[in-house]
């Protein structure tokens, strides 16, 4: 496989040609990820490389994990509510508008927090035995949310999180390059999304057909997004377990909407997604789950659609160089580190929970000198097992003998088969079903 420094700034369809993206292991890989042709092809080959175990699942998303209820509710309460009984402090309303570092005889030295709280304009000093943890960059920066009867608002200002990066940046070359991800973003592009909240079970019959399940059943419905694979938006649907939400009333049944071409006009709807109101994303969505279209305009109008405008959803995923996400721990810091995911740690992949912990965890230990190791990455891509089965799946379940390949290689294959005859190696092939 391209080493990693070889692909700086080159997009997916610079590398794969058009057979590729005519694949249905594209439009599976897309539509589970979110990639888009003009997304980095760096980043595609640490998705290929840190998931390649999980090929065989990509027809059903039966590997992906699933908190009970939403993430925030399961994950981020109990977090805050953890660390307020340990005496962390919450400052609301409020923007960190830039840090000062010190830069002398080769170290850097975060020496101020400058920020806005509630209107006012405040300095934190520092000294080098404050530690900073910044999140640089954020995907749902400058959010929008529209209505039924309205689109969610499109512009937008640049949002805090990355003015805080671009500040950073001027200061120091090892602080990343912000603008690689914030600015430019390809119209062809994931910037709608929508929850579709229903008060009757009419939309059920439709579900069911298409996804084999009951969506009251308290399971997990769509195990991931279903994709319409004829939708002009490539719109797709998730649907967890119900309720998903604490409050969430008996009658409700949710439903969560996204397309990966927002530029391009509806199938139903003649409108480009971030031109929809609610009522009209929900009927695009109706249309292509089956609801005849004389049931369609009243069955959006009678639930509640809610869009939401999301500019930097895919910034993850840009096209980017060695250097543009700032490391973890900069070269000489001293008391500053970046986490999240746009900070730049080995091998893993953004868009993850998993990384956003590992550059927390890869922050602290350094800059405490804890000397415990960060759990590494699973190795899938050095497990000749793992190689095997996804050889397998990607080449629809057919056997070495029986792929169509050039005569030359065809004869190397039948005498390698000879050579590991009665070996392990042999064992392993029959096992991962390659002969």
């Amino acid at each position: 496989m391209t080493p990693e420094k070889d692909l700086q700034d080159k997009k997916i369809n610079e590398v794969f040609d058009d057979e590729f993206f005519k694949s249905n292991f594209w439009l599976y890989w897309q539509t589970m990820f979110a990639f888009m042709p003009w997304a980095s092809a760096m980043e595609m080959r640490r998705y290929l490389m840190r998931f390649v175990q999980h090929v065989a699942t990509l027809k059903n998303l039966s590997s992906l994990r699933f908190t009970k209820y939403n993430q925030y509710e399961d994950l981020i309460m109990p977090l805050i509510s953890y660390l307020k009984k340990h005496g962390v402090k919450f400052h609301y309303d409020t923007i960190v508008d830039n840090i000062i570092v010190n830069r002398t005889e080769g170290e850097k030295v975060a020496t101020e927090i400058k920020m806005t709280e509630k209107g006012e304009q405040k300095v934190i000093k520092l000294t080098p035995n404050d530690l900073v943890f910044v999140t640089n960059g954020s995907i749902t920066e400058s959010t929008t949310y529209g209505a039924n009867t309205h689109p969610a608002e499109q512009k937008h200002e640049l949002g805090p999180s990355w003015q805080l990066w671009k500040n950073l940046a001027a200061q120091d070359e090892d602080f990343g390059h912000p603008e690689k991800f914030c600015e430019n973003i390809p119209a062809a592009n994931w910037v709608i999304s929508a929850t579709v909240t229903f008060t009757n079970d009419d939309i059920v019959p439709y579900i069911e057909k298409v996804n084999k399940k009951d969506p009251h059943s308290g399971s997990i419905v769509t195990s991931g997004p279903t994709t319409l694979k004829d939708s002009n938006w490539l719109l797709g649907y998730s649907i967890s377990r119900q309720p998903q939400f604490h409050k969430q009333k008996p009658n409700e049944l949710i439903v969560w909407l996204y397309g990966l071409y927002s530029n391009t006009k509806g199938n139903y709807v003649k409108k480009t997604m971030p031109e929809c109101d609610g009522i009209e994303l929900c009927e695009e969505w109706l249309y292509h789950m089956g609801v005849p279209e004389s049931e369609i305009k009243k069955m959006a109008i009678d639930v509640t659609t809610i869009p939401n405008h999301m500019p930097y959803i895919t910034s993850y995923f840009m096209p980017r160089a060695l250097g543009d996400r700032p490391k973890v721990v900069p070269k000489n810091s001293k008391n500053l580190a970046f986490i999240g995911n746009f900070a730049e740690t080995e091998r893993d992949t953004v868009f993850t929970t998993e990384y956003s912990v590992r550059t927390a965890m890869e922050a602290v230990y350094t800059l405490l000198n804890v000397d415990r190791g960060v759990p590494e990455v699973f190795a899938s891509a050095f497990d000749v097992r793992m190689l095997m089965n996804a050889m397998y799946y990607l080449n629809d379940r057919k056997k070495l003998t029986e792929l169509n390949l050039p005569l030359p290689e065809k004869l190397m294959v039948k005498e390698g088969l000879k050579k590991v005859k009665g070996t392990y190696v042999e064992e392993l092939l029959k096992k991962y079903k390659l002969i």
